[in-house]
């Protein structure tokens, strides 16, 4: 395989499971060097540890971070640490953010703190580390924001309430820094993600209806895998795809045209 990323890295908060650890995988196949900002209980770290040894076995430095990504000293002192890690010339080519961290009652028990809450972890969190890592020079000079979207950003569902407005949030937070940062040389765009079955979809009450509707819709009869998301990241971070930028990309198989 050929390995494109070399003197890259990939920063992914939230990338422990699901789609960002998928993104991870294929990106470190490529040669592009990882760094993981998650949050785990004593108990997940065994199998979060066994799937960092799957990714260092593709020959790439992998770090990981431990903490809150809500927390602004946590922040400073990862991006201290990482870059120690790059050295003089490594640069960050992706910051991915992939944080399914959000409330999930129904309307009217939602209070404005889990409206918040939900809105700084899922769409806020990707502005503020990409503001820092933008101060301190740490990003390449093609380099790409992505994050994960989904049709709640413009489609009501029960319990999703918070949710959603934190991906219209994220949205309209990617379209600005994708205006904002162009002159620094930054691409930003969204992956809206068909339905996929993580343990963040999992979480949400009726999952299953929501994954058989979701296959039934598809044209190809399935679901939308971690893979499938993931091979748009690398597609992304790709030199190719420096003229893409502000845009909300669906990775449905087409079920949004159905």
């Amino acid at each position: 395989m050929v390995k494109e990323f070399n003197s890259y890295w990939a920063l992914i908060l939230g990338g422990s499971s699901g789609m960002g650890l998928a993104s991870a995988r294929k990106l470190a196949a490529h040669g592009m060097n990882i760094c993981i900002v998650h949050r785990n209980t004593r108990v997940e770290l065994p199998v979060v540890e066994q799937a960092l040894g799957d990714i260092r076995a593709f020959g790439v430095q992998v770090i990981s971070f431990n903490i809150d990504v809500l927390n602004s000293e946590n922040r400073t002192a990862a991006l201290l640490q990482l870059q120690s890690a790059m050295g003089a010339q490594g640069r960050i080519r992706c910051l991915l953010h992939s944080i399914a961290r959000g409330n999930l009652k129904t309307l009217p028990a939602l209070q404005a703190d889990d409206f918040n809450s939900t809105i700084q972890n899922m769409a806020v969190s990707l502005y503020e580390w990409a503001a820092e890592i933008l101060h301190r020079q740490l990003f390449t000079a093609d380099a790409r924001i992505l994050s994960f979207t989904s049709d709640g950003s413009y489609k009501a569902m029960e319990h999703y309430a918070a949710v959603s407005a934190a991906k219209a949030a994220l949205e309209a937070i990617t379209r600005s820094m994708a205006l904002e940062f162009a002159t620094h040389g930054i691409r930003a765009n969204c992956i809206r993600a068909g339905i996929t079955d993580t343990a963040s979809l999992q979480r949400i009450p009726g999952s299953g209806a929501l994954l058989e509707y979701g296959q039934a819709r598809n044209p190809f009869h399935r679901l939308t895998t971690p893979e499938d998301v993931a091979n748009v990241v690398y597609l992304l971070c790709r030199d190719e795809a420096a003229w893409i930028n502000g845009a909300i990309i669906p990775v449905d198989g087409g079920t949004h045209i159905h």
